[in-house]
């Protein structure tokens, strides 16, 4: 499956000159003008990487990028921008850039370092099932049952829901989990951890009369 990535471009001719050259190169791209309607896609579709101008109406990109981060959004972003000074850039990476590109560019670099970016961030799960109480997690077609029933979620969740069934008999910290699930924990919050969580407990135990998440006070997370 090819990689699905969000532009975030005010200039109309840009945005569809970078939609033209990452759908060439096979991936699916969705475009948008300002950040009205970004984080209702990234909660409504499962999106790999989010390239994001810093000059945008209404919001700075990266103040709009900083709280995605605070809710727990751990989607890469590549920032895009005319903000060329060694401050701005040092301030992109600070609120939440995995990669930092100034204007004008190269679409050949920006196409490199997108692949490097994703193939960075994504997070390769064996194929195989794992299984707890009722839940079926199948990891190759990435695919979440529920009582025999398939509940969409997030790519996030279905590694961070892997990761509590690998290691069941555990409490898994915050800290850990920032490290195994999000990768760079560093850069998140234990916030971002108990937003996650959450997300997951409300999709997989809508009625809450299941339980399969338990919350250890102070410490972190398990099955139980």
């Amino acid at each position: 499956m090819s990689a699905k990535i969000i532009v975030v471009e005010d200039e109309e001719d840009m945005l569809e000159l970078l939609e033209y050259n990452l759908q060439k190169e096979g991936y699916e791209v969705i475009g948008f003008l300002n950040t009205k309607s970004v984080e209702q896609m990234l909660l409504e579709e499962e999106i790999d990487l989010l390239i994001m101008d810093r000059n945008l109406p209404g919001v700075e990109g990266s103040e709009f990028v900083q709280t995605l981060r605070a809710d727990g959004f751990a989607t890469p972003v590549i920032y895009l921008s005319a903000k060329n000074l060694d401050s701005e850039v040092e301030e992109g990476f600070l609120r939440g850039a995995d990669d930092y590109i100034t204007k004008p560019f190269n679409m050949k670099e920006l196409l490199l370092r997108i692949k490097a970016v994703l193939r960075r961030t994504s997070r390769k799960i064996e194929d195989g099932v794992l299984s707890y109480r009722d839940l079926v997690l199948d990891k190759g077609s990435r695919v979440l049952s529920v009582d025999g029933k398939q509940i969409e979620i997030t790519k996030l969740e279905f590694n961070l829901l892997s990761e509590l069934i690998l290691n069941k008999n555990s409490v898994l910290d915050r800290e850990y989990l920032l490290d195994n699930v999000w990768g760079y924990g560093e850069e998140y919050q234990p916030k971002t951890v108990n937003v996650a969580i959450n997300r997951l407990k409300e999709k997989i135990d809508p009625d809450k009369t299941k339980e399969y998440i338990q919350t250890v006070r102070g410490v972190g997370y398990k099955l139980c």
